[in-house]
């Protein structure tokens, strides 16, 4: 269950939830909430802040007990940093921040007025909304598979007030519908891979589309595939005991309109094949589905917010095992689109996965592609974890999957997908190899793409980097629903 989120005018000395929270800037300065808290309470703050115990530091937090005048029995005060650096993603540190401290005390909400901060360029509605998904996105917490405790006496965080006046309610409302996305996509990507199979996946496709009214779901199985001729999905999940499944979600929002299509790869646990992986780091291959995971939390999104257009979510999912019926390098497949591949390295298999689904896709005659992929290595290497790969030949689609990205901080960077790249792909076995050597290698998968969305608007984010955090233990981000939801948003108008 994600938080629950209201909105409030209460005034922050008057208030009387169990907690308010309120930010001080580093030179001193006062939140506007803060400065109230401080003038009724006789100084307290300002007090702590000359003797050091509250540093206004960003995002460093400090908690205040039984101050007098304030009908709040705690004061969370929260670092915002350098009055003239302060700027959207400093505005989401803080409200991560305080969300961290809020989730270890005893309480079971709070209500927070750093919505009243002014921050450059952003409107209420998006102060309301990026602090709302903030707090949820730090309430989150992975139980599925851990051994049931007993339940705690002291009360659980879960729900979360903002200052903000009743016609931004709309807002709370869309940050509560991308939350349930980026959750659904979360608990999907944490699931371990005995558990998330692609069966699995497909069952929670069929369960959506059952609790929510004009959502249809088609799941393709083996047999399916073959008459299809998606042999470059089969061809990937031949080394498995886990058949393949390609799962179509279809929203209805806008009568006879062209659909928008989500693709995601859903690689649930990638070995490697043939090519086996190395066994360090192995275990986090059960991330190799997180791009499914962030279609189906933005169409979950997008159908929460009945946004007025249609949607497509084609996932395809599959396992990548070694085994004696497991491709090899050398071998040849064709794929749906008739076009042949020769297999260099069964580790780039998320690439042949894709381009079926790509295909296929098509039948629904989108006015506009956008798949998501945990696709390469080197995507990592290039742009680290902060930012996913965008890469487009669409140069208006580009600018607004990168402005999706900026308003939600779930931000992309452009690499470049121009046709110099193509030749790294040749082979005189098949019509395209599905791999590029070892230079480019997120641009050379990202053309692998392109040969299957040719005639179609298109766009390819790889969030190898930005899809989870790594480490024993590392949690799937949920990312990239947040840049989805905002840009189908903006689609829908």
């Amino acid at each position: 269950m994600t938080l629950s989120f209201e909105l409030t005018q209460d005034a922050p000395e008057t208030c009387a939830a169990p907690c308010v929270v309120a930010g001080v800037f580093e030179d001193g300065t006062l939140s506007a909430a803060a400065a109230r808290v401080d003038e009724k309470s006789g100084g307290a703050i300002r007090r702590l802040f000359e003797s050091g115990d509250v540093s206004g530091k960003l995002g460093a937090t400090h908690l205040l007990f039984a101050l007098a005048g304030i009908a709040a029995p705690r004061v969370l005060v929260v670092g915002l940093g350098d009055t003239k650096k302060f700027d959207a993603a400093r505005f989401a540190r803080a409200n991560t921040e305080a969300a961290r401290a809020l989730k270890g005390l005893p309480l079971d909400r709070a209500v927070s007025y750093l919505t009243e901060l002014d921050v450059p360029g952003k409107d209420a509605a998006w102060k309301v909304r990026s602090a709302a998904l903030a707090s949820d996105a730090q309430a989150y917490k992975y139980t599925a598979t851990l051994r049931p405790r007993e339940k705690s006496p002291k009360p659980e965080f879960s729900a979360m007030a903002f200052a903000a006046s009743a016609p931004f309610a709309g807002a709370l409302a869309q940050a509560s519908a991308i939350a349930q996305g980026v959750r659904f996509a979360r608990e999907l990507g944490n699931l371990p891979p005995n558990i998330c199979t692609p069966a699995y996946i497909a069952e929670k496709a069929q369960r959506l589309a059952l609790e929510h009214p004009g959502v249809t779901c088609e799941v393709l199985e083996e047999e399916r595939m073959h008459k299809l001729g998606m042999g470059a999905l089969l061809g990937v999940a031949m080394g498995s005991a886990n058949a393949p499944r390609l799962i179509a979600l279809q929203w209805n929002g806008a009568g006879e309109a062209q659909p928008h299509a989500l693709v995601g790869k859903g690689v649930t646990f990638d070995s490697g094949g043939i090519n086996i992986k190395p066994s360090a780091g192995m275990e986090e291959m059960k991330f190799d589905m997180c791009g499914a995971a962030g279609v189906l939390g933005a169409f979950l999104a997008a159908v929460e917010m009945k946004l007025k257009l249609n949607l497509v979510c084609v996932v395809p999912t599959v396992e990548n095992m070694p085994g004696g019926r497991a491709q090899r390098p050398s071998d040849v497949v064709t794929t749906m689109s008739g076009q042949t591949v020769e297999i260099l390295n069964t580790d780039a298999e998320g690439r042949l996965i894709l381009c079926d689904a790509l295909t296929y896709v098509q039948k629904f005659k989108p006015q506009v592609i956008v798949d998501a992929a945990t696709l390469t290595g080197a995507c990592v290497v290039a742009l680290g974890k902060h930012a996913s790969g965008l890469m487009t030949q669409d140069d208006a689609l580009a600018n607004e999957l990168l402005a999706a990205g900026e308003a939600t901080l779930d931000r992309a960077w452009r690499l470049p997908l121009w046709d110099d790249y193509q030749s790294q792909l040749d082979t005189g076995y098949a019509d395209v190899a599905n791999i590029g050597g070892k230079y480019a290698g997120a641009i050379t998968a990202g053309c692998f793409l392109a040969r299957f969305t040719e005639g179609f608007r298109w766009a390819h984010l790889d969030i190898a980097g930005s899809a989870w955090e790594e480490g024993r233990k590392g949690s799937a981000t949920g990312r990239p629903v947040p840049l989805l939801a905002q840009w189908l948003m903006n689609r829908a108008g």
